[in-house]
């Protein structure tokens, strides 16, 4: 058998036409996948790698909603991707099929035995990060998942927790911190791609069309990871284009607005009419917090040096 390194209502997506029966054995990679990061990433590589040197279709089985929703609410972390955005990473990467669990009380409430029996029986290989735990309480571990694949009848692959440079760990919380800190740049270091916020363009005030600036307000799920309030340089993708913008999150002080807001200003253009459509706002460097300049005209210079470090390549420092 191959060494792989060790840094390496239900419902199923798949890529493509399968070559392989729905009914053939599967390598299952098992995770919650948020934001499908680089440590998930060199998972899924694992994961490849034991499908192709066992001629398995290779599928990842994950959870929606992110259990802690349900387990401890009070605690449970805003999402960095939906599940239909998950899904689509996943099989970017490769995956031939992603299965997504529900994750209810019912779920929550069952023994390791129990999940194996009901998820993981026929299939040949599962792969897991080396922290994996499941079942009530947690109390499965890979050890405990090692003894059922015995019972069951599949290979268990645990895939230590992966590290950049200096050692952090890559973990989907790493992403939460960086993002909710404003540092989006560090966030696609660990994420191997702008973080990004999808949404429906809604009504605002109209007051960056007043000031020459006409903005494409966000409404998004409030369940979402956004970044801290502040001013960056990024990406408005709508309709098959990727256009350079200044997006702004947070409740705009210069007018004392009191509604946290995320709008972004697409650069040299005011003829796109965004209103209710579906868009989604790529961050990928901060320019400065958000301030109280002491008149309209300060205001207005401050927007003109912000715009002109978000244009494409966004290095002018002011």
């Amino acid at each position: 058998m191959t060494e792989y390194p060790a840094h390496m209502a239900e419902v199923s997506t798949s890529a493509a036409p399968q070559r392989r029966s729905h009914s053939s054995p599967k390598t299952v990679c098992i995770g919650v996948f948020d934001g499908v990061h680089r440590g998930h990433q060199m998972m899924l590589k694992v994961g490849r790698a034991v499908a192709r040197d066992s001629d398995t279709e290779l599928e990842v089985v994950t959870f929606d909603p992110h259990p802690a929703y349900v387990v401890k609410p009070e605690s449970a972390p805003p999402m960095i991707s939906s599940i239909s955005e998950r899904t689509e990473l996943l099989l970017a990467e490769g995956v031939e099929g992603v299965r997504v669990i529900p994750f209810t009380i019912e779920l929550a409430q069952q023994t390791p035995e129990e999940f194996a029996k009901q998820h993981l029986a026929g299939c040949l290989h599962v792969v897991v990060g080396q922290n994996f735990t499941f079942g009530a309480g947690a109390a499965g571990t890979v050890e405990t998942l090692r003894d059922l694949g015995g019972t069951y009848g599949f290979t268990v692959h645990p895939v230590d927790l992966a590290t950049d440079g200096d050692g952090a760990t890559l973990s989907s919380s790493r992403v939460r911190g960086l993002v909710h800190q404003g540092d989006v740049a560090g966030a696609m270091q660990v994420l191997g791609r702008a973080f990004s916020l999808a949404g429906t363009v809604v009504y605002g005030d109209q007051r960056g069309r007043q000031l020459g600036y006409p903005t494409a307000n966000l409404r998004w799920d409030m369940n979402r990871l956004i970044p801290g309030d502040g001013v960056y340089a990024g990406f408005l993708r709508w309709n098959s284009h990727r256009y350079p913008a200044a997006i702004s999150v947070g409740t705009n002080p210069q007018f004392e607005g009191a509604e946290k807001r995320i709008e972004a200003y697409v650069l040299d253009r005011d003829d796109l009419d965004l209103y209710g459509q579906t868009v989604e706002f790529e961050f990928t460097d901060f320019l400065r917090s958000q301030e109280i300049f002491p008149d309209l005209d300060a205001y207005l210079d401050q927007m003109k040096i912000d715009v002109a470090r978000a244009r494409p390549p966004m290095r002018t420092q002011s």
